[in-house]
């Protein structure tokens, strides 16, 4: 059974910031320059994929080492360690041919987030 933090250390989790950083082997699927695709998933449990990304391609620029999954750690099904990685998106990929040419957002992605293009 997962631990629960308890709510007692709340505030001072809040003064002095934490990580889900987690010291495990997990292999990388990717890495910087690697093109990706984020999965275009809707499931209706917490997940912390923007909507406005999914089935969009973008580019990893790097790897921040592994993390717990939030997705299946907040249903307290395990912390699912995985990779995270920054991901570049063009805005033109995300909103069209009217979007700023040089524009570009980077977003956190955990590793089932994102699938190779091929």
């Amino acid at each position: 059974m997962p631990t629960m933090f308890p709510a007692a250390g709340v505030d001072e989790l809040i003064k002095t910031g934490g990580s889900t950083r987690v010291n495990a082997n997990v292999k990388s699927r990717f890495a910087p320059g690697d093109k990706v695709l984020a999965r275009n998933i809707n499931p209706i449990s917490h997940t912390r994929l923007p909507q406005y990304i999914r089935g969009k391609t973008g580019v990893v620029d790097r790897d921040h080492g592994v993390f717990v999954f939030p997705d299946t750690n907040a249903a307290l099904k395990g912390e699912k360690p995985q990779h995270v990685y920054s991901v570049m998106f063009t805005f033109r990929e995300l909103w069209g041919a009217e979007a700023a040419e040089e524009d570009k957002i980077y977003i956190d992605l955990w590793d089932d987030y994102i699938d190779p293009v091929k």
